[in-house]
């Protein structure tokens, strides 16, 4: 049987049953992507719950300002008595963090299933992520870098705005923990484009 066959005839033979088991055990990864929907789920019920509490301290609900007031208070300092422009935007910029850890989690769940597990074959469809076209480890690797770096600056924004709560040790330790994140995100951009250019020389290299 000759040896140099075509790529379709190459393609077109059966795998060993070893490897074929040993590719199906990325399924096990399932239930940890399901798992990440329910936390997704809860995170929906915690904005859901923050979001009224706020309405109703705003409409002059006294337990759900009490409930505001602890959840913006921090330990050691004076609880606020009432509800004022930091109260809220503390509030709010917890709301948005939610949100964005929301996000992450939908980056994680869709790009991890496509890259790791399966293809969706969202090509034709009206709603698929524009980031989804061209996903891979590397790219999703970037994008989780730089949501992690977008909700490190909302908890800075939050510690600096209610900054004379805090004493310097934490400011600097949270800022110092964030620029952390930027290098790491900024050295995570820089392998994959080392990488990609490797590939793009190898891909236009003689052969």
């Amino acid at each position: 049987m000759p040896s140099n066959l075509p790529h379709s005839d190459r393609s077109a033979r059966p795998i060993h049953p070893l490897a074929s088991f040993i590719f199906a055990t990325r399924w096990l990864q399932l239930p940890l992507y399901l798992g990440l929907i329910l936390a997704q789920c809860v995170y929906v019920f915690h904005f859901w719950v923050e979001l009224t509490d706020l309405i109703g301290a705003v409409m002059g609900n006294e337990n759900a300002l009490k409930h505001i007031l602890e959840s913006v208070s921090t330990v050691g300092a004076p609880a606020a008595t009432k509800l004022n422009e930091t109260t809220i935007m503390l509030v709010v910029l917890g709301l948005i963090d939610v949100v964005m850890i929301s996000n992450l989690l939908i980056m994680v769940i869709v790009g991890g299933y496509e890259t790791f597990v399966s293809r969706m074959n969202l090509e034709s469809h009206p709603d698929q992520p524009e980031w989804l076209s061209h996903v891979n480890a590397s790219v999703l690797k970037v994008k989780l870098a730089t949501a992690i770096i977008g909700i490190s600056s909302i908890h800075l924004l939050k510690t600096f705005i209610n900054a004379a709560n805090y004493d310097i040790k934490t400011l600097m330790a949270q800022t110092g923990i964030h620029v952390v994140f930027l290098f790491s995100a900024l050295a995570i951009a820089y392998c994959d484009r080392i990488l990609t250019d490797t590939q793009a020389l190898s891909r236009g290299a003689p052969h």
